[in-house]
């Protein structure tokens, strides 16, 4: 999936995908969204540091780009923090602005229904990427119990080698898919959302897979569905 922060090598094809991801997110909305959308889209491209993840600009600022007064631009914001598209990283205070940073995994997610009108290249390079990063677990409390393989099914078998493994990214991410059907060697999976899937699919397709064909060989495909 696209990078939490779009620095490096690649950043600028980064920026523009998300970019045209909320764009054609806004253009799928009422006139309203699209318009709010617009005033974000603007604000990151005039005045966001990409390098640093911050935006750090004065409400006067604000309204003068959007040609708005500064009711409408202190409202704005805080919708936007309030979506979660906005994080405050620092609060204001007198002399010192608030410095915001983007928060990209629910932009990813709010946007992601309408990937696939840009394309299916989009659609992939979107929700799949081309590496596997590592991967962070979040916080575990307690002890996590196994799963059940009383069934004998290649994915209760397959969950019990990644729990053993790595308890805390079983606990985060992998517990909470079940199987929905096989056919064939395609064994299909059930996450609870679609920036779940997602994220499994970029982050943890290949160990899944390969916990399940250490069960059975015959595994030759898996598809995350929600």
């Amino acid at each position: 999936m696209f990078s939490t922060r779009p620095v490096g090598r690649g950043a600028s094809a980064r920026k523009y995908d998300l970019l045209t991801a909320l764009g054609t997110y806004a253009l799928s909305q009422s006139k309203h969204d699209q318009r709010r959308a617009l005033r974000l889209m603007t604000l990151i491209t005039a005045r966001y540091n990409w390098a640093r993840d911050e935006l750090a600009v004065g409400q006067r600022e604000i309204a003068q780009l959007w040609s708005v007064d500064e009711r409408t631009v202190k409202r704005e914001m805080a919708m936007f923090r309030a979506k979660g598209w906005l994080v405050v990283k620092r609060q204001g205070a007198r002399g010192r602005v608030t410095q915001y940073g983007l928060g990209i995994d629910t932009l990813l997610e709010d946007t992601s229904t309408t990937w696939g009108c840009v394309g299916p290249d989009f659609e992939l390079r979107m929700g799949q990427g081309t590496a596997e990063p590592d991967v962070v677990p979040l916080p575990v409390r307690g002890v996590v119990a196994p799963p059940d393989v009383s069934s004998g099914a290649e994915w209760s078998l397959a969950q019990a080698l990644l729990h053993a493994e790595d308890p805390g990214t079983y606990a985060s991410w992998i517990a909470a898919l079940t199987r929905a059907e096989r056919a064939g060697g395609r064994l299909t999976l059930r996450a609870p959302s679609r920036f779940h899937a997602a994220y499994v699919q970029t982050h943890l397709a290949g160990r899944l897979l390969t916990a399940c064909q250490d069960v059975d060989s015959e595994v030759s495909e898996l598809r995350i569905v929600t």
